[in-house]
């Protein structure tokens, strides 16, 4: 009882009004006065406390006050200057995606004899790529059919020499020991060359590179892609078991697979064909390797 007591003889003290006034110290006559309480000078305090925050957050937020804090004008350039870098690092991050899935879509485009695709960028400030196939003309076929054959204005008459002091130079490596069967004859559709090798023999890359493809067809078995340097890309066909996954790097000699073994329900054999591939064009391996 003596503590309810208590309490509420503290909350009569709380809310209870006291006189403040002021006094002439000549005839002691009251000149101003005021009715107070602990209760309003608490509820004065805390409105005066939350005004004050409530300027200041407004003069952080909408006035360049921060500005003239020592070592703050520092710390925000840091801040903004790191988020630029992180923004242009996502965009050049998505640009080279793209392009790099434009750049294995039309591989796998030349690999099956189709007409790759030309990607334009936007006018706009987006990244976006607007891709439209290029549809070859008449007189661009007779150019290309003249440049790849074997007339005056052939790439492959004028570069003979200097592809074959080339091979010399670029210390690729045989990638499979045998002899070889068929030649590379862009003419009959074959854009490599057949190796005859020994069943289950040692596939090896012929340079350093990455793997951008390693996948099983029924007809051809296991099919192994490689991308080198100078825009170079190496095709090994008909293997019986692929060592390496996609995005792998190998080096120059490295084991990536397995000579593809005969079946006796076969009749006709299949040997090891090998591509290689230069700026997106067929090239004839021997003028760079010598086998």
């Amino acid at each position: 009882m003596k503590f309810l007591e208590k309490i509420t003889c503290w909350q009569r003290n709380f809310f209870r009004k006291r006189r403040f006034s002021m006094h002439n110290a000549t005839d002691n006559s009251e000149e101003w006065y005021i009715h107070i309480s602990p209760s309003r000078i608490m509820s004065g305090l805390v409105a005066f406390v939350l005004l004050l925050f409530i300027l200041i957050l407004a003069l952080m937020a909408y006035t360049p006050v921060l500005e003239f804090l020592p070592g703050y004008r520092t710390e925000a350039d840091r801040t903004r200057e790191s988020l630029m870098r992180n923004i242009i690092r996502l965009d050049s991050m998505e640009q080279m995606m793209k392009d790099m899935m434009t750049y294995n879509e039309n591989i796998a485009l030349i690999m099956d004899n189709k007409t790759p695709v030309s990607v334009t960028p936007a006018t706009s400030d987006s990244t976006r790529l607007d891709k439209t196939l290029v549809l070859p003309s008449k007189g661009d076929s007779i150019l290309r059919r003249e440049m790849e054959g074997n007339g005056p204005y052939s790439l492959a008459a004028n570069d003979h020499a200097i592809r074959r002091k080339m091979r010399e130079t670029l210390g690729m490596t045989v990638p499979a020991e045998g002899v070889i069967s068929r030649k590379f004859d862009i003419k009959a559709g074959h854009y490599g060359i057949s190796i005859t090798a020994t069943p289950g023999d040692r596939i090896t890359a012929i340079d350093n590179g990455t793997v951008i493809q390693s996948l099983w067809t029924p007809d051809q078995g296991y099919i192994i892609m490689l991308q080198h340097g100078g825009n170079l890309i190496s095709v090994y066909k008909n293997l019986s078991r692929s060592l390496v996954e996609k995005g792998q790097s190998v080096r120059n000699g490295e084991q990536i697979g397995c000579n593809l073994e005969q079946q006796p329900e076969e009749q006709q054999p299949k040997y090891f064909e090998f591509e290689l591939w230069v700026n997106g064009k067929p090239a004839d391996p021997e003028e760079y390797i010598l086998f």
